[in-house]
């Protein structure tokens, strides 16, 4: 439920944002709402308390947000608040980004080796990935992993490309295990 409540209003900003050609704006807009609400964390407190009135909550949002953001944010913010849903905050901001990203063809990709990568090496990953992909642009979080022992592990949204020495390993192992021995 928490899920479809986060894409309605997410999807009601991003609707907004394309029928006004305001996508950069908005998308701008939100991640810096976002790093202002990471930063500052008693705001959510607040926000969350159950004692504290509605009507000094939206007052609370008026005061903050009120000639910083757009009124369609500070709009959104109302919503969330009035409805009771500011729990889910963070994960509405999120999913409008991640609307955003498709919508302009930026693809988000963690790539998990077993050692760092050098330059030259992201390099390649990255292009490979848009060259397979439809995405024209990367932004790609590299982790490291010595677990893997050997290869990479890349996930794109849902979507997995394991090339890992452990995963093989692994499936090696499940392999034998089904093979049945016979004695003659």
């Amino acid at each position: 439920m928490a899920k479809l409540v986060t894409k309605t209003y997410a999807d009601a900003l991003f609707q907004l944002a394309v029928e006004e050609n305001r996508v950069d704006e908005l998308y701008s807009e939100v991640e810096t709402l976002l790093g202002i609400l990471d930063a500052n964390p008693e705001l959510a407190k607040v926000m969350s308390h159950p004692s504290v009135d509605k009507n000094e909550k939206l007052s609370v949002i008026k005061n903050i947000f009120t000639g910083k953001v757009s009124a369609e944010v500070c709009g959104l913010l109302y919503q969330i608040v009035e409805k009771g849903r500011y729990e889910e905050i963070d994960g509405i901001l999120a999913c409008f980004i991640d609307e955003v990203k498709e919508y302009k063809k930026i693809g988000v990709a963690q790539v998990v080796t077993p050692t760092a990568l050098t330059d030259a090496q992201k390099k390649r990953i990255e292009q490979k990935l848009l060259d397979t992909t439809d995405y024209v642009k990367m932004e790609i979080d590299y982790r490291i992993d010595e677990s893997l022992i050997g290869g990479m592990r890349i996930r794109i949204g849902d979507k997995v490309i394991d090339s890992s020495i452990s995963t093989k390993i692994n499936e090696l192992a499940k392999n034998l295990r089904r093979i049945q021995i016979s004695t003659v």
